[in-house]
């Protein structure tokens, strides 16, 4: 547990706290930043498209929320760490952190099938990119002796679900650098937990199902709803992870896919 008292005048799971979210600007993540802002959390967007993330700070701001901005990209370490900067200068503080922002490449196929780019960027987002984050989030934690890390995952990392080679191997280190961070840091206040996401009605998915329509009898065929989730509703997942509601939960992996996983 922690030692912060909730203010007089909000009483959300993530009052007084600052947390930042990567890959803000659409799906999930957008959905996180609406969410998280409305139980009270101070949050610090972080994504590559400029337009869509100060319109969503905007939003947020004029809803009674705090928000602020920071364009980047996850693989570039100098980006986080500016985002990291801006969650201190703005909001003197950071507690949690929705490491969300991931990539599943532009090609679907086998692995002899894909583009050796697709392998670099794939890993670049999801594994390095987590890496960054957590580097750059993990010693501010350290020095305010207390913090909450969520890294969004994959049924992938755990099955080969059909989606491409290297995005599976991706969110298997996905869960890898959950559970040795967990483990190194939990003696220091700091938790670590992954979200296990089945497949999501996001812009990348919409954009895919459109291009292909036979894709998504794929997606839902493995779930036991036979559906796709909502970004919310993954959303509602890491608002449990980051609060105290979770206080005892580090090093887990919390699926929210649907059923995959029991089949």
């Amino acid at each position: 547990m922690n030692d912060r008292t909730p203010s007089a005048h909000n009483t959300g799971l993530l009052t007084d706290r600052t947390v930042m979210i990567t890959g803000a600007s659409s799906g999930i993540g957008e959905a996180a930043a609406r969410l998280f802002a409305s139980e009270g959390a101070a949050v610090v967007l972080m994504a590559r498209r400029e337009d869509r993330l100060k319109d969503l700070t905007h939003e947020i701001e004029a809803s009674g929320g705090q928000a602020a901005c920071s364009v980047g990209d996850v693989t570039r370490a100098d980006d986080v760490e500016r985002a990291v900067a801006t969650a201190i200068e703005r909001f003197g503080r950071l507690d949690g952190a929705f490491n969300n922002a991931g990539y599943a490449g532009s090609t679907f196929g086998r692995s002899h099938e894909l583009p050796e780019e697709d392998f670099d960027r794939i890993m670049d987002v999801n594994v390095r990119g987590t890496w960054n984050c957590l580097r750059r989030q993990i010693p501010v934690m350290l020095d305010a002796g207390h913090g909450t890390i969520v890294n969004t995952a994959s049924s992938a990392g755990l099955i080969a679900t059909g989606a491409p080679s290297p995005y599976v191997a991706a969110k298997h280190a996905v869960l890898g650098l959950t559970k040795a961070t967990a483990a190194e840091y939990g003696a220091y206040g700091i938790r670590v937990n992954s979200l296990i996401v089945g497949t999501t009605r996001t812009e990348m998915i919409n954009a895919a199902v459109t291009a292909n329509p036979a894709l998504e009898e794929a997606f839902v065929a493995r779930q036991i709803q036979k559906r796709m989730a909502e970004p919310q509703e993954v959303a509602e997942a890491a608002l449990w992870l980051l609060s105290d509601r979770s206080s005892f939960a580090t090093g887990s992996h919390v699926a929210v896919d649907g059923g995959i996983l029991a089949i």
